[in-house]
């Protein structure tokens, strides 16, 4: 699965719940909230005032490690 800006949270928890992990760390405290489920990462990004690049880019390299492992 590709994962995008567009992505939205529910996807991308569906796809690796290790994810969630990852958005806490960046201050995105309601990754279990119903709400935020249909959220896209780019908006969920805008609610929690986080820049959408930098939580990407932490998505990503937490993929890339477990894709090395």
């Amino acid at each position: 699965m590709e994962i995008t800006k567009q992505t939205t949270m529910g996807e991308m928890l569906e796809y690796d719940q290790g994810i969630a992990y990852v958005l806490m760390q960046s201050g995105m405290h309601c990754v279990g909230c119903p709400s935020s489920i249909s959220e896209s990462l780019e908006d969920a990004c805008v609610v929690h005032g986080l820049d959408s690049d930098e939580v990407m880019n932490s998505i990503q390299e937490y993929l890339a490690g477990k894709k090395a492992d």
